[in-house]
Order: C-alpha cells, then structure tokens, then sequence
C-alpha cells in the first residue's frame, strides 16, 4: 500500500511549518533513517526521517513552500514492491484537511489503508500501519487531532473522542491531553480572558497604519513564521500573565576574581584553545539554578488545575538569532558544573543560530534568564515566556560609586529584574528567591557547596 506522508507536528503548539528542502526527489530509492526533507517550524529547521523502505512517487508540496497545515499531505511513497506510479496515481494532490461529512462504506470490499509514519531527528513522530484498519467517523461528525495528541491518548488510555479540544476549529492538541490527564477541563483563552482583554487584542487594520505614512516612503517587509508566533505568544503572555517584577543589584567583585581564577586554571588542548572560559552569564545560570534548589516553592508551574512543583532546576536561556529570539534549556542546571553549562550554552547558542535546535532542547523548562548586559543596558525586565512563571533580567556589570562604612568605594555592580507570574510566585516568594540569587552571585564560593 502507498504510504501518505503528512506535514508532522513537531511541538505541542505547531499549526504550520514551512517546507524549507527536499532531499530526495521523485523516483529516489528510499531506506528506513534516510532524510528526506528539512521542515522549518518558528524556532528550527529539522530532518524528516524515513522510516519504511521503498520509492518517493510523488512531491504533493513543492520546497520552498510555507505554512503547510499539520496534518497536510506533502508526498506519497510506494512500498517496498510497489508499483510507483500506482501509488502515485493512488492519492491525489491533498489541501488542508477539512471537516466531512461521514459516509458509508461499500457494502463489499475493504477500504484500503494508508501507512502514515515519519522520523524526525529518529523519533516517530506520526504513525498509522498498514495491518491497522481505518477508523470509521462516528455518527455525528468526526473528531479532528494532532498526531501528538493521539499518541499522549493512546498513553494515558483516553479517548480522544471525548475531549474538547481547543486547537483550530475545535481541534485537539497536546495541551487537551494534559488538562485531561489532570481532571481539569482547558478552557479557551477567549473563555477565561478577563473583561476587555478582547479589545486589548485588537490591532489597528493595517491599512489605518499605512495611512498615518507618506506613500513610497517605507518598504513593507512581511512577518515571517518565528516573528509572528513571537508576536503572538508575547501578547498571550503580557495580557493572561499577572507580571510582577522585583529588583535587586549584586556586588560583582568576587565573582568576577573567580572567574579569572577558574579561566586561568583551565588545561589547553592539542590545539592549544582552553578546555574552558567561563562568562558571567555561566555563573548566573549557575545561581538561578541553586537559588530555585534553595527556594522550591518558586520553582514552579503555573496551570489551572493545580501548580506544577518541579524537582529540577532547567533552566532556559535566551538567545538571539536572525529574526527573533529561541530559549534552549539548561536541564538539571543545578547538578551541572560551570564548565558544563558553558559548554552546553556555546553549543546551544551555535545551532540556535544556524536554526538545528531539536524542539526538546528549547521546549519546557522552569525558568528563564535574558542577559542584554552584553549590549550595555544597565537594567530592564523581561517577558514571561509561558508556561514558565518566572524569568530573569540581567543588566550589565559596570563600576559604580557605593558607600561602604560612610565611604564612598567603587564596586562593579549588576542589576537584576525578576518578573514572576504572581498566580504561581507572589510578591514575598519572589523577594525569597530573587534575595538568593543576589546571595550566591555575591558569594560564588557557595556554588561548590
């Protein structure tokens, strides 16, 4: 039988993607593990995985083209044995699926079925087999789900029929899983906005904007994918999240003597480089990361049928690429040395900007630090990045004038901004936790302790 391969979804919030290449082309041979496409979400571009054998019949999507619906037929592959223009002639050209009207099958025969099944970085991310019968559409209409959200059904034993869902049109996504797996129904956000927050999410009409300028006196450059879900997920945060923010600044001399001190004792390889050369930004992910172990009831998850009390601390860390921004995760950061966290962050910031980033390295997570220190803002604060429910602003560290026993001395000094989710870390949790992390920067040596 042809086997359909449909746009996959790659995260729990995936919608569309953009089909960036094709690595193979129509009439290739194909084995299980061979790469076959590049498919671009907001934040990576990923390998798409071949996990049968047999012959690529036919390119449904073109490369190059974007916002390919999840779920959309982009190719058909014949099996091995198969004749391949039969399969390609099997299955024509697919838009976006859309709701239908149920119909009966034939009264003889069996409806033949369609393998559908895919690796992405050597994960299935998508299946059906060949021995499993199609389901019949139930009698009142059909029940429309991301690959994701069936596979986390299938786990917890839950019909999929039965849950809300809260995706496009009704469709059910990962989140419905989760909220059911918790007992408590997710409601649209729509529902559960607050009085005026429909208005606050209406933009001017372009046109109305365009009008306020002269013609031809600006280029209008379009959004592409990772700009408008960042647009997107920062409106949803600032107008749903109760933002809090605290401030603090650290005394930076002791740490910055240990990080020389730890540069300097740091062996060459054969090529002569360090083994390691620590940043601040290191030490500072270091110490959100104790300071959460030292405050666990900061370290949490908002959600609305109970909080979410992690046992790790992970630790996202924003990195700037072309055209917006992406939050690899530091897992387990409190159980990391220096040396590892550096490496791990030079690697992530890396492949963060050639756009390789697998969704599990960027996905999740407790917290989050954005450091514009590097660009000389002395003190700013962040956006919560949902779901997390706190987020970490660095400034940068400079020399300042202090007082220090009724003299005046100079220090270098670093402001810090805490903004928390004040549903999950009021005003006292969060003076708790950010009064830690002042501690452990001012004192470095706590951090082999």
């Amino acid at each position: 039988m042809p086997i359909n391969i449909l746009m996959p979804a790659l995260s729990p919030t995936m919608e569309k993607g953009n089909l960036a290449r094709w690595r193979k082309k129509e009439g290739d041979k194909i084995s299980p593990g061979d790469v076959i496409a590049e498919i671009e979400t907001d934040k990576a571009t990923m390998d798409y995985e071949a996990v049968d054998e047999g012959t690529l019949a036919r390119i449904v999507v073109p490369e190059g083209t974007a916002d390919v619906p999840v779920n959309q037929l982009i190719a058909v592959m014949a099996g091995a044995g198969e004749d391949v223009k039969a399969a390609a002639a099997q299955t024509a050209p697919a838009a976006a699926p859309k709701p239908a009207a149920p119909t009966s099958a034939p009264a003889t025969g069996t409806a033949p079925t369609i393998r559908e099944e895919v690796r992405v970085h050597g994960q299935a991310v998508a299946a059906k087999r060949a021995d499993t019968p199609a389901p019949t559409p139930p009698a009142q209409g059909r029940t429309f789900s991301s690959p994701l959200a069936r596979r986390l059904a299938r786990e917890a034993g839950l019909d999929v029929t039965r849950i809300s869902g809260t995706g496009p049109h009704g469709r059910v996504v990962a989140r419905d899983i989760e909220a059911a797996k918790t007992g408590a129904p997710l409601k649209s956000a729509a529902s559960v906005q607050p009085a005026g927050a429909a208005a606050l999410a209406q933009a001017m009409p372009d046109d109305k904007i365009r009008a306020l300028f002269e013609p031809g006196s600006y280029e209008v450059v379009p959004h592409d994918n990772m700009r408008r879900i960042i647009a997107q997920r920062l409106v949803q945060a600032k107008q749903m999240i109760p933002h809090f923010y605290l401030t603090v600044t650290c005394t930076l001399d002791r740490l910055l003597a240990a990080r020389e001190d730890i540069n300097a004792t740091a062996p060459k390889g054969a090529d002569g480089k360090p083994a390691w050369k620590l940043s601040v930004n290191d030490f500072v992910i270091k110490a959100m990361a104790a300071a959460l172990m030292r405050v666990p009831d900061a370290n949490v998850t908002w959600t609305e049928g109970g909080m979410l009390k992690h046992k790790h601390a992970d630790i996202g860390v924003a990195v700037a690429i072309p055209g917006g921004l992406i939050t690899p995760v530091v897992r387990k950061a409190e159980q990391k040395s220096l040396a590892q966290i550096s490496a791990e962050m030079k690697d992530f910031a890396a492949r963060a900007r050639a756009r390789r980033l697998k969704p599990e390295e960027y996905q999740g997570g407790s917290t989050a630090i954005s450091n514009l220190g590097m660009y000389g803002i002395e003190a700013f604060s962040a956006v919560i990045n949902p779901p997390h429910a706190t987020i970490l602003a660095v400034g940068a560290g400079e020399q300042r004038p202090v007082v220090k026993n009724g003299t005046i001395e100079i220090a270098t000094r670093m402001t810090v901004t805490l903004s928390t989710d004040h549903r999950a870390v009021d005003g006292a949790l969060g003076a708790e936790l950010i009064s830690a992390i002042k501690t452990i920067i001012e004192n470095p040596v706590m951090l082999v302790v």
